[in-house]
């Protein structure tokens, strides 16, 4: 996390560094992202209570139907009532006048908590005091002004997913893995699996929306070149190299035209300095906690040093293996 934003501190990436980086002892802070991004384009910038609060609450109804556990706490008033929501025992209008007393109560205060301090450009300000309300700023407008607004949502939910998922599984048990056949990544504890999310929402934006090889940008939905999960030590030397390729340390988003165009890696060796990137990578999945940490950890090393020693010991066993080297013609400014 400590230096996602050195290079290109862009908006989004703020806002991503927020949501990814941030610690979580409920999912509140993923429900108040979503709310705030349907906000985006709403005309006037006083949002009150009243309006914020059932998008808000409404957004954690629909995860406890498919994750009961949403928090850490033993028990929670708030979530109690979200369940009764949910059960058909109390109304809309019920549900919002609860979430605005019991709802925002540490939320809205840690939002744009990074690490021991806030981020100084706020998305929202606090004015719950004088008008009982947030005012959105200049900073979430521009939100929806980025290439792919649609792909902040679909990131949200994919990070949200992940901690229901370590929750779920036994925070610490959970080992994140890669489904070939859904392109998908699915929690597994045991023997229990459970489908988690996309692969492609999951990495987007640790890669800041960016091919991982040439740092143009990528789609991860939609009708157009959508990008490829890719294995950067080639899928084909799972014969020849222990058969841990398919995890996710070894997984990066690419354009069709890095990984498969007239010029594409396909199965080549990515050139050295492209293992120095993939290490930077795998340190901001381990920065994000809940349970991406806990997979990175266990498939690669628990200190920096041993992760390094991971990379270089499978680097060197591929070029054994794969002689020929590859790297993206023309790439773009470095992003991480």
């Amino acid at each position: 996390m400590s230096n996602f934003l050195d290079v290109q501190p862009t908006v989004e990436n703020r806002w991503r560094a927020l949501l990814l980086f941030g610690r979580n002892v409920a999912t509140y802070k993923f429900a108040l992202g979503r709310a705030l991004l349907e906000l985006k384009d709403r005309p006037d910038d006083r949002v009150p209570l009243d309006e914020l609060a059932l998008p808000y609450a409404q957004a954690i109804c629909e995860h406890l139907i498919r994750a009961p556990k949403q928090a850490t706490s033993a028990s929670s008033r708030f979530l109690d009532r979200c369940r009764a929501f949910n059960a058909g025992e109390i109304t809309s209008d019920e549900l919002r006048d609860v979430t605005i007393r019991l709802g925002f109560n540490n939320v809205i205060d840690a939002f744009h908590r990074l690490g021991p301090a806030d981020l100084e450009k706020r998305f929202f300000i606090d004015e719950r005091a004088k008008t009982n309300s947030v005012r959105i700023t200049d900073e979430l407008r521009q939100l929806a002004e980025t290439r792919r607004p649609e792909d902040l949502i679909l990131e949200n939910e994919a990070r949200w997913r992940l901690v229901e998922t370590a929750w779920e599984l036994g925070v610490n048990r959970a080992i994140i893995a890669f489904d070939n056949n859904t392109q998908g990544l699915i929690g597994a504890s045991g023997e229990r699996r459970v489908a988690v999310t996309s692969c492609r929402s999951a990495l987007n934006g640790y890669q800041k929306g960016r091919c991982f090889y040439c740092f143009r940008p990528i789609d991860i939905e939609g009708s157009g070149a959508v990008a490829d999960v890719d294995h950067f030590f080639p899928w084909a030397l799972r014969a020849q190299v222990p058969d841990y390729l398919n995890q996710v340390w070894n997984l990066v988003l690419a354009c069709p035209a890095c990984n498969r165009g007239p010029s594409g890696k396909f199965d080549l060796i990515p050139a050295k300095p492209l293992l120095e990137r993939l290490h930077r990578r795998n340190e901001f999945l381990i920065g994000s906690h809940h349970p991406l940490r806990d997979t990175l950890i266990a498939q690669t090393g628990s200190s920096t040093a041993a992760r390094v020693s991971f990379l270089q010991a499978a680097y060197e066993l591929a070029i054994k293996t794969r002689i020929g080297h590859w790297a993206p013609k023309e790439p773009e400014d470095s992003v991480f």
